[in-house]
């Protein structure tokens, strides 16, 4: 049933974008992006992890020096609903520690778009940094996800970094095209007409920090991505599943972020002996 209910033509209806719901995304953006302003204060938590309660955050402490990725589902309040027609918000964190790194280890391997498809395979299919001045980035990034279904995008987004001091430094990533790719890799690929796409994504930004220690290097990336609604009725059977899928994903980039920046690091060790 699953199989029928994701991979069946739809009607061009059921799959466009609304003003509306794009709007509202916008909306929630804005008022995330306070709450993040707000966490570079001095009484502010600059680590997710840094404003859970304890024993929580000890507990997660030790799951993330043990190499683990810890996520959680995030919502921003509002005064009043945020309401998006036709359209999904999905709000995750995910955090991960990389032992024995400096930052600029960790932002070599992060910066080093022309190579993410290496990095983050089988996820990134290709990857080419599009310009690049300064702290600012365009970047193109072939996504792939595999589930059931298999849907591949052609992205491309803006992404500024931001040095803060005392071993922090953060970045603004934000989708300016998303593609929807028909056949890709053959004779025929295509880019799927507008209002004719899955749903898949519509949108997705990325917020990346980045704290240095003594012993390594956190790396915390919070997403906040829109897609097509799940089918009126539904939600019981398919909602779990359409709704684990931004979780998966971004601890997949987490894991390989880590092993991307372990592997540079021993690489270069090797070449200097």
């Amino acid at each position: 049933m699953l199989l029928c209910l994701l991979g069946m033509p739809r009607p061009a209806a059921a799959t466009e974008l609304k003003p509306e719901a794009a709007e509202a995304f916008d909306r929630y953006v804005r008022l995330t992006e306070k709450r993040m302003r707000a966490d570079l204060q001095p009484s502010g938590a600059f680590l997710w992890v840094d404003g859970l309660p304890e024993p929580r955050r000890e507990s997660v402490q030790a799951q993330l020096q043990r190499g683990e990725v810890v996520s959680a589902r995030l919502k921003t309040d509002a005064i009043g609903e945020i309401r998006t027609p036709g359209a999904l918000i999905h709000h995750w964190v995910g955090t991960v520690f990389i032992p024995g790194v400096s930052l600029r280890q960790t932002l070599a391997a992060v910066e080093d778009y022309d190579h993410h498809s290496q990095y983050f395979s089988p996820e990134v299919a290709k990857s080419k940094t599009l310009e690049h001045t300064g702290d600012d980035f365009k970047v193109y990034l072939r996504l792939v996800r595999k589930k059931i279904v298999t849907v591949v995008l052609d992205t491309e987004y803006d992404v500024h970094y931001e040095q803060l001091g005392d071993g922090r430094e953060q970045s603004r990533s934000y989708s300016t095209r998303i593609a929807e790719i028909a056949h890709p890799g053959e004779p025929d690929e295509r880019q799927v007409p507008s209002g004719k796409e899955s749903g898949y994504l519509w949108r997705l930004n990325s917020y990346w920090r980045f704290y240095e220690t003594g012993r390594g290097v956190y790396v915390q990336c919070e997403a906040v991505s829109l897609s097509r609604d799940i089918p009126a009725g539904l939600g019981w059977l398919i909602g779990p599943f359409i709704e684990s899928i931004p979780r998966e994903s971004l601890e997949f980039t987490l894991r390989s972020a880590r092993a991307a920046v372990l592997g540079g690091v021993s690489r270069a060790s090797s070449a200097v002996w």
